[in-house]
C-alpha cells in the first residue's frame, strides 16, 4: 500500500511540474514568430504544460536580433524565464523547435540548458520533382498525382522540413507554366477552364505561403527547352514532342522564346511568394552549341525575370554536356564559358547573391561514396573553383536513386560528405530523387495498420541526417539516437548503430559497381541496367566479377584481383566481404532481441536493418563466390569450383531471407528503373514492378552459372 502511495505521489508531482502555466511572448505579425509560437505551444501542450497570460510561472520570448547571423539561434534561461533568440524570423523558428526537441525529450522546462546554432551552409535544399509533368514516366512518378494536389500534404512534408533545418524546396517539372498561369498573349497554352485553373493557382499560393511561413524558400526549376502540349498543338512545334520525351532537339523559335520569357515574366509578378527560378541547360536542347545554350537562357530566362520587376534567387545548374548533344560529355573549355554566364547572371541587378551554380556529386549516385569521381558527364575540372567565385556558390546535388522501400541513415557517412566539401566556394546541396516521389506510400502492404501516411514519413532518419548535418555538421548522433528512443522507449536504443552498420550496404554496392546516369544502378534491389536494351537486372556473379569498381584508387575489382599484382592499400574482393560480413553480421546481432510485436512501426525499422543487413552478407557470399569462380575458371582446381558453389548458395540463401522478411510486409512496387526494359518504350513498360521476391530466379542462376562452369586449360 505504501509503495502504492509513494508512486501515485511521484504522478502527481511529475503531472504538476508539466500542468505549469507558461506565456509565450513573440511578435503577432511576424509570420515567422506566429509559426514559432504555434509549434512551440503544441510541444507544451503534449506534454501537460498549459498556456496563459495572467501568472505564469514560466515565460517563453521569442524575439529576432539581428546582430546574430540569418537562421543562427540562441536559447537562454534565467529562473523562470526562457528567451529564443533569431537572426531572422528562421533562426526563432529553429530555437523555438529545439526546445520542442528537448519537451519531446522529456527535459522539463526548468532542465533546459543554454543552447545556440547557426547555419553550415546558405543552400538546405530538397529537391522534388513534381508528378503532373515529370522528367521521366512510369508509373512509380503519375500515381503520386492526388497526394501532391492535397495542401494538407504539402503542410505534413514543410513542417518535416523545418524540423530538419531544410531551408529551400526546389520543384522541378519539364514545363510548369500553363498549370500556373494563363499567359496573357497565349492563353491557348493552358489545357484548364479557368475555373480548373484557379483550383492549381490555389495549390502552388497555398504551398509558397506555408513555405515563406515556415522560412523556407522555393525555386521553381523547370526543364528546357518544353512547352505544354496545348501550345505545341496551337503552333506546330518543331519537335511537337506530345509526350514530353526530354532526349530531343530543342524549338529555338522567336514564338518559343516570347512564350517561355512572358511566362517567366508572369509568374513571377503573380506568385510574388515563390523566392526564386533555375535552370537546366541540356534536356530538350539537343543541336545547340554549349555557348548556343547559354545564349537561349540570358536571351530567355535572365530577361524574363529582369522584366518582372522584382528581385529573384537563381539556380544555375551547370551543362552536363560540352557537345551538342543532351547527352555529352564535360570539358574545361565549357567549363570556362559557363562560370562567365554564371557571373553576368550574378551581376544583374534583379539576382540576390549569391547564385547557387549546381552539380551533380557522383552523377545520380551520391550514396556511394564521399570522394568526388564525377559529374554528370564525367570528369569536373577546377574552372569553377579558382580563382575562388566571389558572387555564386557551388551547390551539390546529392541524388538518390538507389533506395526508396527501406529506411536509411548513416550519420558518419553524411558528416564526412560535408566536411569534404566545406571549402570557401561551397554553398550547400540539394538532397532528393528524380525517379522517386516521397509523397503516396505505395510500399506498404494496406493490411497492415501504420501510424504514418505519407511516403516521406518512412524515410524520417534520412531527411533528419543530411537536414541536421548540412544545418550544423557537429549535430551530435546522440540526436538521432534520442528520436529513436522517443518513437520506441528503450527497444530504440540499438537502432541507430544497427541503421549505420546496415546502411553502408547500399554505398558498398554503389562503391563496387560502376554507373552514370539515374538508372544504370538501383542498390536497394541490387540491381543494374545491361546491354544495349537498358534492361535493369539483378547483378550477376559474372557481372561482379567483370565490371569496373567506381573509384580504382580505392577498390580492386575482382577481375583484377585474379590477375594478381601489389594492390597497396585499396580494399580488395575478400576484404571488402570480410568488412560487409562484420558490419551486417554486428548489425542483424544488435537487432535479434528486441521485441517488435506490440509496435508496428518499430517492426519496419527492425526489418529494413535486416533487409539491408542480408543484401550486404548476399553481396558478401557473392564477392567470395565471384573470387572462386573465376580462379577456377583461370587457374583450374575443383576445390575452386565447389567453393564458389557454397559462397553463391549462400548467397541464395541470404537473399531468400530478404524476400522472407520484406514479401508480407511490401507490396510489388512501381519502379521507374524499369522503363526501359528489353528495349521497349517507356509506355510499354509503364506498369513495370519490382520486388526482391521477383528477382530470385535471377539470383539462383549463379549457382547454376558455377555448377557449369569450365576451367580453362591450364599448361
Amino acid at each position: 500500500m505504501k509503495k502504492i502511495c509513494c508512486a501515485a505521489l511521484l504522478v502527481a508531482f511529475i503531472c504538476n511540474c508539466y500542468a505549469q502555466g507558461v506565456k509565450l511572448v513573440f511578435d503577432k505579425t511576424s509570420p515567422q514568430a506566429n509559426y514559432a509560437a504555434q509549434r512551440l505551444s503544441a510541444a507544451l501542450t503534449k506534454k501537460g504544460y498549459t498556456l496563459k497570460t495572467a501568472a505564469p510561472v514560466y515565460i517563453i520570448t521569442i524575439k529576432q536580433d539581428n546582430k546574430l547571423d540569418k537562421e543562427a539561434y540562441n536559447v537562454t534561461s534565467k529562473g523562470k524565464t526562457i528567451t529564443v533568440t533569431g537572426g531572422d524570423g528562421t533562426g526563432m523558428i529553429y530555437g523555438s523547435l529545439s526546445i520542442a526537441e528537448d519537451l519531446g525529450n522529456g527535459i522539463a522546462l526548468q532542465n533546459i540548458k543554454a543552447h545556440g546554432e547557426k547555419a553550415h551552409f546558405l543552400l538546405r535544399a530538397v529537391k522534388y520533382d513534381m508528378p503532373w509533368d515529370t522528367y521521366r514516366h512510369s508509373e512509380a512518378l503519375d500515381q503520386h498525382y492526388a497526394t501532391c494536389r492535397d495542401l494538407n500534404y504539402w503542410r505534413a512534408f514543410l513542417d518535416m522540413m523545418v524540423d530538419n533545418r531544410l531551408n529551400a524546396l526546389s520543384l522541378w517539372d519539364l514545363h510548369p507554366f500553363n498549370y500556373m498561369i494563363k499567359a496573357k498573349n497565349f492563353p491557348e497554352a493552358t489545357q484548364f477552364t479557368d475555373a480548373e485553373l484557379k483550383e492549381w493557382q490555389k495549390l502552388f499560393h497555398g504551398i509558397f505561403g506555408m513555405a515563406k511561413e515556415r522560412g523556407i524558400d522555393t525555386y521553381l526549376i523547370p526543364f528546357n527547352i518544353f512547352v505544354s502540349p496545348a501550345f505545341a498543338k496551337a503552333h506546330h512545334t518543331n519537335p511537337l514532342n506530345l509526350d514530353h520525351d526530354f532526349f530531343l532537339n530543342g524549338d529555338t523559335s522567336e514564338i518559343v522564346k516570347r512564350y517561355t520569357r512572358e511566362s517567366i515574366t508572369q509568374t513571377l509578378q503573380e506568385y510574388p511568394e515563390l523566392t526564386g527560378l533555375g535552370y537546366t541547360l541540356g534536356e530538350g536542347m539537343g543541336g545547340m552549341t554549349s555557348q548556343g545554350r547559354e545564349d537561349w537562357m540570358r536571351e530567355v530566362y535572365m530577361e524574363g525575370m529582369r522584366l518582372s520587376g522584382r528581385k529573384v534567387k537563381l539556380v544555375h545548374r551547370i551543362p552536363f554536356s560540352s557537345t551538342t548533344g543532351s547527352l555529352g560529355i564535360t570539358s574545361i573549355e565549357t567549363e570556362k564559358l559557363t562560370r562567365k554566364a554564371i557571373e553576368a547572371d550574378a551581376a544583374e541587378p534583379f539576382i540576390i547573391k549569391p547564385v547557387f551554380a549546381d552539380l551533380k556529386y557522383n552523377w545520380s549516385h551520391a550514396t556511394s561514396t564521399t570522394k568526388l569521381i564525377k559529374v554528370h558527364g564525367g570528369k569536373l575540372y577546377d574552372t569553377y573553383f579558382k580563382p575562388v567565385p566571389t558572387d555564386y556558390k557551388v551547390t551539390w546535388t546529392a541524388r538518390n536513386e538507389d533506395f526508396f522501400c527501406l529506411r536509411w541513415g548513416v550519420p558518419d557517412f553524411v558528416r564526412e560528405h560535408i566536411n569534404v566539401n566545406s571549402k570557401d566556394y561551397d554553398g550547400g546541396y540539394f538532397i532528393g530523387s528524380e525517379s522517386y516521389i516521397p509523397a503516396k506510400d505505395y510500399f506498404t502492404n494496406p493490411k497492415i495498420k501504420v501510424n504514418w501516411k505519407y511516403a516521406f514519413e518512412r524515410q524520417w532518419l534520412y531527411y533528419k541526417i543530411w537536414g541536421r548535418l548540412l544545418y550544423n555538421p557537429e549535430t551530435p548522433n546522440s540526436v538521432f539516437n534520442d528520436e529513436f528512443i522517443r518513437r520506441y522507449g528503450a527497444a530504440g536504443k540499438n537502432l541507430l548503430e544497427a541503421s549505420s552498420l546496415a546502411g553502408k550496404t547500399p554505398m558498398r554496392i554503389a562503391s563496387y559497381y560502376d554507373f552514370t546516369s539515374d538508372l544504370t544502378l538501383y542498390s536497394e534491389g541490387e540491381m543494374a541496367q545491361m546491354g544495349r536494351d537498358k534492361t535493369l537486372k539483378y547483378i550477376s556473379v559474372d557481372d561482379q566479377i567483370k565490371h569496373p569498381v567506381l573509384d580504382p584508387d580505392a577498390y580492386v575489382s575482382i577481375s583484377d584481383y585474379i590477375k594478381g599484382t601489389n594492390f597497396g592499400s585499396k580494399i580488395t574482393p575478400p576484404m571488402l566481404a570480410d568488412m560487409l560480413q562484420a558490419d551486417c553480421t554486428k548489425a542483424l546481432d544488435l537487432v535479434k532481441n528486441i521485441n517488435t510485436s506490440k509496435n508496428t512501426a518499430l517492426m519496419f525499422e527492425v526489418a529494413d536493418i535486416k533487409a539491408w543487413s542480408n543484401l550486404g552478407l548476399n553481396l558478401a557470399e557473392k564477392i567470395r563466390g565471384g573470387v572462386a569462380l573465376q580462379t577456377y575458371r583461370t587457374k583450374g582446381g575443383e576445390d575452386n569450383k565447389q567453393s564458389a558453389i557454397a559462397h553463391l548458395t549462400r548467397a541464395l540463401d541470404y537473399w531468400n531471407e530478404v524476400v522472407k522478411i520484406t514479401r508480407p510486409i511490401y507490396l510489388d512496387m512501381p519502379l521507374t528503373h524499369m522503363m526501359d526494359q528489353n528495349g521497349k518504350t517507356w509506355k510499354e513498360n509503364y506498369y513495370q514492378k519490382f520486388h526482391w521476391a521477383l528477382i530470385t530466379p535471377q539470383v539462383a542462376a549463379d549457382v547454376e552459372v558455377a555448377k557449369n562452369a569450365k576451367a580453362l586449360s591450364v599448361k
